[in-house]
C-alpha cells in the first residue's frame, strides 16, 4: 500500500489559521461509550453480589475459557518456573537485562522515613513521616491480541522495590491459552499469584475480592476501554495508577538527526493503534520534506502499515515552526506522553520542558528504548495529563503517615495557638480539646 504525504496533516505556525488547526489536532475526545459503561456497571455489580460464580460466568462468556471453578483460574507457581526454563535463551536474557535496569533505576525512587526534632521547647518533641508499602497490589496485563512482557516488568518491579507484600497478576487467557513469555516475565519480576481473568470482571474481582481472588489495595496496568472504565468506577474503593489514553510522541528536531530515525520513531507510536498520535515539530522545511518522503518510502514495508497509515492520517502531523523555542512552547501545550529532543545539545533545551511524561535527549535516545529496557517506567501520563501527573514509580506503592509527638511544654504552647484558630472557625470542641492541655493535668486519685 502507499500513503501520500498530503494525507498527513502539514502545518506551519506562520499560517493565519494555525492556532485553530493546532487546537483541533491536539483536542482530546470524550471516548466514553454509554454501552461500555452500562456493561461495566453490570459486571461490577455481578462480581460484588455473586463473587466467584459471576467471575466464572464472565470468563466463559468473554474469554471463551471453560473452568470448573474459580480455583482453576489461578495458575500454580510451577507454571512460572516452567515458562522461565522453557523460554528462548536470548529472549530470557533480554528480559533479565531489562528487569535489572528497571530495578536499578527504581531503587533510587524509594521514599525513606524521616524525623525532625524541630520543636525545641521541651524534650521529646518530634515531627516525622512514616513510610510503609502497600500490602497487596493487583497488576492487570492485557492479553489476547498480543503479549506484553514489558508491561509485567514495568508494573511489578516498582511494587516489589517498594516492598509490597503481595503482587497479584490478572491476565486474560482467551480459550484457556496464555503467552508463555508473559509468565516468564512474571517469574522474573517476582509476581506472587497469577489469575487468568480479564476485562472488567478482573478489575472488579481485584477491587472487591471474591471467595478466590483476594481484594487488593491498588490496581495498576493498562487495558481496553472496558478495563479503563472499570478502573475509573472502582477508584476510591481501591487506588489506581491512571486512566491511559492512546499512546503519543512529540519529536522536536532541528534537522540534524537522520530522517529515517525520526520516521521510525513516528511509526513506532503510530503502530500502537489508529488513535495513537505522532507529531514532528521542526524549523527546517527541507528536513520535514525528507521525513515525508521517508514515510512514503518505508510505510509499505511495515508489518502494521494499515494501522500506521490510519494513525498518521487521523492524528499525526508534520509541523514547521519558526525556531526551537516555539517548538518547545507547542510541546508544552501538548504535554505529551513521550517527548524526544532530537537536537544538538539537548541538555541546553531541557530546562524549557515543563510538561512531558518521559523526555528523551538526543537522537540516539529512541523512545522505544524507554518502552522496554532503558530503566525508567513506561507507564506514563497521556492525553495532556503530564501537566499534573507523573510516571508510575516506587512512590505509587508507598504510603506516608505523619508522626507527631509533643512534650507537655510544647502541648501548652501549641494548644494556645490551636485554641484561637479553632474558636475562629467556630469549632468549640476543637478549642476545648486544646485548652484542657494548657494547665497541669489533675492526677487521678489512687
Amino acid at each position: 500500500m502507499t500513503i501520500q504525504t498530503n494525507s498527513i496533516l502539514r502545518l506551519d505556525t506562520r499560517d493565519p489559521g494555525f492556532p485553530e488547526r493546532f487546537r483541533s489536532l491536539i483536542a482530546q475526545e470524550d471516548t466514553a461509550d454509554p454501552a461500555v459503561l452500562a456493561t461495566v456497571r453490570e459486571v461490577i455489580a455481578a462480581i460484588r453480589q455473586r463473587g466467584d460464580a459471576a467471575l466464572c460466568e464472565y470468563t466463559r462468556r468473554f474469554d471463551r475459557h471453560e473452568v470448573a471453578s474459580a480455583a482453576a483460574l489461578e495458575l500454580p507457581r510451577e507454571r512460572l518456573t516452567a515458562a522461565m526454563n522453557d523460554c528462548d535463551a536470548r529472549l530470557c536474557e533480554a528480559l533479565l537485562a531489562a528487569a535489572a535496569r528497571i530495578r536499578r533505576y527504581h531503587e533510587h525512587q524509594r521514599i525513606e522515613p524521616w524525623s525532625l526534632g524541630v520543636l525545641a521547647e521541651g524534650p521529646g518533641d518530634l515531627l516525622g513521616q512514616r513510610v510503609t508499602p502497600l500490602e497487596r497490589v493487583g497488576v492487570y496485563v492485557p492479553g489476547g491480541k498480543a503479549a506484553y512482557p514489558s508491561t509485567v516488568l514495568m508494573n511489578v518491579i516498582p511494587a516489589k522495590v517498594a516492598g509490597v507484600g503481595e503482587v497479584i497478576m490478572a491476565v486474560p487467557a482467551p480459550g484457556g491459552e496464555i503467552e508463555p513469555i508473559v509468565l516468564c516475565a512474571a517469574g522474573i519480576a517476582g509476581v506472587d499469584r497469577v489469575f487468568t481473568i480479564g476485562g472488567a470482571q478482573a478489575i472488579a474481582a481485584l477491587a472487591y475480592g471474591t471467595e478466590t481472588v483476594p481484594r487488593v489495595d491498588k490496581i495498576v496496568g493498562p487495558g481496553n476501554r472496558y478495563v479503563a472504565a472499570a478502573k475509573a468506577m472502582v477508584f476510591g474503593q481501591v487506588g489506581i495508577d491512571l486512566i491511559a489514553g492512546p499512546s503519543e510522541v512529540v519529536i522536536v528536531c532541528d534537522g540534524t538527526a537522520p530522517a529515517e530515525w525520526v520516521t521510525m520513531d513516528l511509526f513506532a507510536q503510530a503502530e500502537h493503534d489508529e488513535q495513537a498520535q505522532a507529531i514532528l515539530l521542526c524549523p527546517d522545511p527541507d528536513f520535514i520534506e525528507a521525513v515525508a518522503a521517508c514515510i512514503e518510502r518505508e510505510l509499505p514495508g511495515m508489518e502494521r502499515a494499515a494501522i500506521i497509515a490510519a494513525s498518521l492520517a487521523g492524528r499525526g502531523a508534520l509541523i514547521r515552526v519558526r525556531d526551537l523555542d516555539e517548538a518547545l512552547r507547542l510541546a508544552n501545550t501538548i504535554a505529551p506522553e513521550h517527548l524526544e529532543l532530537a537536537v544538538v545539545d539537548p541538555e541546553a533545551w531541557l530546562p524549557k520542558v515543563r510538561h512531558a511524561g518521559a523526555i528523551f535527549l538526543g537522537c540516539h535516545a529512541a523512545e522505544v528504548l524507554g518502552d522496554y529496557c532503558a530503566g525508567p517506567n513506561h507507564v506514563l501520563p497521556t492525553a495532556g495529563t503530564a501537566r499534573f501527573s507523573s510516571p508510575l514509580g516506587v512512590y505509587d506503592f508507598q504510603k506516608r503517615s505523619s508522626v507527631i509527638r509533643c512534650s507537655e511544654t510544647t502541648a501548652r504552647e501549641l494548644g494556645g495557638i490551636a485554641s484561637l484558630l479553632a474558636r475562629a472557625e467556630g469549632l468549640t470542641a476543637h478549642a476545648r480539646a486544646a485548652e484542657c492541655r494548657l494547665a497541669e493535668p489533675e492526677r487521678a486519685r489512687p
